[in-house]
């Protein structure tokens, strides 16, 4: 029995898009470009950090990064806030607590983004990240962290992911229970990959509640 449901961040909470184009705009590239090269490293299974070298050989994105907070320090940057939340995170959250579910935030993020996602005032039980525990997914140290942040078994939880690299297959590994979300260019491409089969694909977070605890 599911007990506890662990959310991923970027392209399962928050909507990157706005992230990318602010990027694209500082270092003088189309947004379509960048989009479009992001796109194409999550078809070839290739790192993220790889599309702004395809546009800008050579670029050194943390320098850019230090120079950046420097030009702009009241702007968002790469950073993100509530307005980049996708319309049915609020909405799907509250019901699976309401329903008896821990929720529990919980994927790859640098420091600033615990705190940007505590200022949303989201229906949560946790908010935990890579950086504050000095672990990033796929490690299964990762996951097994989540179930003791959650107060239960590996077992009792279910992981929500965009990526079957990241998600799927390591959540699985450890006896969770993986839903693959399909949005944000990993989560349709990976939708397609035979590796789904050890997860439950969805279109929307809406249909968690029914999914893991109907009413």
């Amino acid at each position: 029995m599911i007990k506890a449901v662990v959310f991923d961040v970027g392209e399962t909470l928050i909507d990157e898009t706005r992230i990318w184009s602010r990027w694209a705009d500082r270092l003088g590239i189309p947004r379509f470009a960048l989009l479009g090269a992001i796109g194409g490293m999550a078809a070839t299974g290739r790192p993220l950090t790889d599309a702004f070298e395809l546009l800008l050989p050579g670029v050194d994105l943390d320098k850019e990064q230090v120079s950046w907070a420097m030009d702009e320090p009241e702007s968002l940057r790469n950073n993100f806030d509530a307005n980049d939340l996708y319309p049915d995170v609020r909405r799907a959250l509250g019901l699976l607590r309401e329903r008896g579910l821990t929720v529990i935030i919980a994927g790859n993020q640098p420091p600033q983004a615990k705190s940007a996602l505590e200022k949303m005032n989201l229906p949560v039980d946790g908010i935990y990240t890579s950086a504050e525990w000095d672990l990033e997914k796929p490690d299964p140290k990762f996951f097994h962290k989540c179930a003791e942040v959650a107060g239960v078994e590996v077992r009792e939880v279910c992981y929500v992911g965009d990526r079957v690299d990241n998600d799927v297959l390591p959540a699985n590994g450890v006896g969770m229970i993986p839903v693959l979300i399909r949005r944000g260019p990993w989560g349709y491409l990976h939708s397609e990959l035979p590796q789904t089969s050890y997860s439950v694909v969805i279109n929307s977070l809406d249909e968690l509640a029914e999914l893991l605890a109907p009413a």
